[in-house]
């Protein structure tokens, strides 16, 4: 086990490009976590665990052999830490290789359409992930699935439910490959009542709080779906509507 003390040292570089940088994360192949709760759930779900970086006063699970181990004083945690309040342990983690498959062989899965908040993203890859989703797909610019926040939010399922980015136009030859009918979440002539649609295998897409679905994912959906509420409310959070949506389609499964 090493111990730095210096905010300058080359690690303590790397762990803030980390936290601040989506490019520099692609490059490096590398993304950070900051919980002892995703330190447990990358060890327990076989995360590529790189480093583990904590302070004095964190117990910790055992550390693998050939996993870099650094500790730190707590004002050196809290200069690398994307937290407002650390947590007292860091995990540097490999990014999982994950192919966009040629044909989605799976029951379920959920699309976002430009849903930038990396809060969002994470719970609803969470829900996704709890109500056994086969897979998210991101478009049109959603926020970065490595992001520090996006991966506190998904307490784990990082580690455990596929995702997978990529063009509309390759995911309209995806679903069309897949035999998979896409049901959006908006208002359209042939919306109907989202406890009345026919889950058995879809893809449910949710769009930006902001804009809704885009037109171009709009126009992919076989049908709309809307969730019944008081007239007074306009619409949900992206993650409340994903989570609406994907309890509805499991309900009967699970």
């Amino acid at each position: 086990m090493e111990t730095i003390t210096s905010r300058q040292n080359p690690l303590c570089t790397h762990l803030r490009k980390l936290a601040a940088s989506a490019s520099y994360r692609r490059r490096c192949g590398e993304f950070l976590c900051d919980s002892p709760k995703l330190l447990e759930e990358a060890l327990l779900w076989q995360g590529a665990l790189h480093t583990v970086i904590s302070t004095d006063q964190v117990p910790l699970p055992p550390i693998p052999a050939g996993v870099r181990h650094v500790r730190v004083p707590e004002d050196v945690m809290g200069s690398v830490s994307p937290a407002q309040t650390p947590q007292g342990v860091l995990s540097v983690c490999g990014m999982s290789e994950r192919p966009l498959p040629e044909k989605l062989t799976g029951t379920r899965y959920m699309v976002l359409d430009g849903v930038q908040d990396p809060g969002n993203v994470g719970t609803i890859l969470r829900t996704a992930d709890a109500f056994r989703s086969d897979g998210l797909l991101l478009v049109n610019g959603c926020a970065d699935l490595y992001n520090p926040k996006t991966v506190r939010a998904t307490m784990g399922a990082v580690f455990r439910c596929p995702v997978w980015s990529c063009s509309v136009e390759t995911l309209a030859a995806l679903l069309e490959t897949s035999g998979l009918p896409l049901y959006g979440a908006a208002l359209r002539s042939d919306t109907v009542d989202a406890r009345e649609a026919d889950y058995r295998r879809c893809a449910v897409a949710i769009g930006s709080e902001g804009r809704g679905l885009s037109r171009e994912v709009l126009d992919l959906c076989d049908k709309t779906v809307r969730i019944p509420m008081s007239e007074h409310c306009e619409s949900l959070n992206a993650a409340a509507a994903a989570a609406v949506l994907l309890w509805e389609a499991a309900r009967n499964t699970l």
